[in-house]
């Protein structure tokens, strides 16, 4: 069971607005500086299909691990310095992703298609209200049989630090109209304050 981290260790904010500040001021608990093991293996698995969005990106792993592989990868985050950090990353490894600083909200804005989308640590930081405009949001830019690949804290997590857990009925209740839950399997978010890492959900949607 993973326990609430070191009080003396900083924790992932709860706010949106919180983001631009955290990594203006270090590094956040969430940047392990490589792709979380959940979405190496579903790469691995030949699971990033098309052309990909890393949606609430931070400074970029996963649309980084995607261009790797020849998709052509775009990134969004509210938050410019995270997209700053990810752009460099992009300069020093010599890959052509495109990174954008937007309102996970307003992904219209892209005026683009994804055929499969990666969201790591995003969809459980938004309240009740906002998850209903952000599967909205994805709707925009996602077609019919395109993939939507999630991880977010669980309620399987303990203690009360970090963001809100997300139980199974709650995905179900969220992605019920125009989306297929394909499935929704235990898995563990890595953080750089705790090496048990933070017990999560690694959920697998279609857009129907």
């Amino acid at each position: 069971m993973v326990g609430q981290p070191p009080p003396s260790e900083p924790v992932p904010p709860r706010a949106p607005h919180d983001f631009e500040a955290i990594y203006a001021a270090s590094t956040p608990p969430w940047d392990i500086g490589r792709p979380q093991p959940a979405f190496q293996r579903l790469a691995e698995a030949g699971g990033l299909v098309g052309r990909v969005l890393d949606v609430g990106c931070g400074t970029g792993e996963h649309a980084l691990l995607a261009a790797a592989l020849g998709h052509d990868a775009v990134g969004v985050d509210l938050a410019p310095r995270a997209i700053e950090l990810a752009e460099a990353k992009a300069a020093h490894r010599g890959l052509g992703v495109r990174f954008v600083v937007l309102d996970a909200l307003a992904l219209s804005d892209l005026h683009q298609r994804f055929d499969t989308v990666l969201d790591c640590g995003l969809f459980h930081v938004f309240d009740d209200d906002e998850r209903g405009r952000f599967v909205d949001s994805l709707a925009t830019v996602v077609p019919a049989g395109g993939r939507y690949h999630m991880l977010c804290f669980s309620e399987r997590q303990a203690g009360d630090w970090g963001p809100r857990r997300v139980t199974r009925d709650e995905i179900h209740a969220s992605f019920a109209t125009g989306w297929v839950v394909d499935s929704i399997e235990p898995t563990v978010i890595e953080i750089t304050i705790d090496p048990a890492g933070a017990q999560a959900w690694h959920v697998a949607a279609t857009r129907s």
